[in-house]
């Protein structure tokens, strides 16, 4: 039995509580220390299947390809990283239908601090945070190119810091939210790359991924301003009471931190945009220079193809001679 206590430890999440409900009692969780424990055990599952998808996938189409060494990079982190999304896509879809989640937005603020979660949303905190971590010393173990460490730091630290955030400071619902939009565009665009690396002619999906990443970064802004501008105001316990998860609703109550709070997130919001539009005129400046390289290039070789007109004769070690190989000059009569 005391081996079974400490392999629940590892396994399942910890500090469960009975909430009263309206059909009897509910089980629900919070977060406390014995959590990193449980992340800790997670860590070396996210590490095992990371090696599975790469052994058993990845690097058999790897081997029919003969990509690169840049291209195979990239090919190996798009592939792992289609695999993790769509099982967030999918696995973060169900916990919010399943918990109500998007038929009742204002379930999103309501009773705010949720401090009591639901098994599956704490445990898919608890593999969220697994997955990140993991991709720590993944950065060693892929041998990734120095010059492209710090850009999946960033990625890296910026997905903690959100995930992190969210589950301390009791907005679970909001980032389930969040996640799932931000996943959805990440599937789209990973899965154009590795369809462009299979066909570099094939580009459709990046415009797929294009809309989707437009349709996502509008919902997210108005989420934003849903929650923080109008839902968190109106929420009925105003008081800074940390012991009780509640920690800055008061704040919101102020309309100046409210506005404030609200432009830092437009401007994030509108420098992603940026970055994003400034991606696609340069790929679309690419993607011209290329056609009209290649029209100038077909046009110069059907330019040299094509058959010289001559009026008569042809060329013959400098001389010019007539069609019968006479020459067509009139030859001067010798005197006798």
């Amino acid at each position: 039995q005391v081996t079974a206590k400490t392999a629940f430890l590892f396994i399942l999440p910890q500090y469960n509580v009975s909430v009263p409900a309206v059909d009897g009692e509910l089980v629900q969780y919070h977060y406390g220390l014995k959590d990193l424990v449980t992340i800790l055990f997670y860590i070396f599952i996210a590490i095992i299947l990371h090696a599975v998808v790469q052994e058993y996938a990845l690097d058999k189409i790897n081997r029919r390809l003969h990509l690169s060494k840049v291209k195979h990079s990239k090919f190996n982190e798009s592939g792992q990283l289609v695999a993790f999304h769509l099982t967030s896509v999918i696995w973060c879809l169900y916990v919010v239908v399943t918990e109500g989640y998007i038929a009742n937005p204002r379930s999103l603020w309501e009773n705010y601090p949720h401090v009591y979660l639901p098994f599956q949303v704490k445990f898919f905190y608890l593999c969220q945070l697994a997955y990140w971590l993991h991709a720590l010393p993944e950065l060693y173990f892929q041998k990734v190119r120095k010059e492209e460490i710090p850009r999946q730091l960033r990625c890296i630290a910026l997905y903690l810091a959100h995930i992190t955030g969210a589950y301390l400071l009791n907005l679970t619902r909001l980032g389930l939210i969040l996640l799932l939009l931000q996943y959805l565009a990440e599937l789209f665009f990973h899965m154009a790359r590795l369809v462009y690396f299979t066909d570099e002619n094939n580009e459709k999906l990046f415009n797929v991924w294009a809309v989707v990443f437009v349709v996502t970064r509008l919902f997210t802004l108005t989420l934003y301003i849903l929650v923080i501008g109008f839902g968190l105001p109106r929420v009925e316990n105003q008081a800074l009471e940390p012991e009780r998860g509640n920690f800055f609703s008061f704040l919101f109550n102020n309309i100046l931190f409210r506005m404030s709070v609200l432009l830092l997130v437009c401007l994030f919001q509108a420098s992603v945009m940026w970055r994003f539009i400034h991606f696609q005129l340069r790929r679309w400046r690419e993607y011209w220079n290329e056609q009209s390289s290649r029209k100038r290039a077909t046009a110069g070789t059907k330019q040299q193809a094509k058959p010289l007109k001559r009026d008569w004769g042809y060329h013959e070690n400098g001389v010019v001679k007539a069609e019968n190989g006479t020459s067509p000059r009139t030859k001067k009569l010798k005197s006798p």
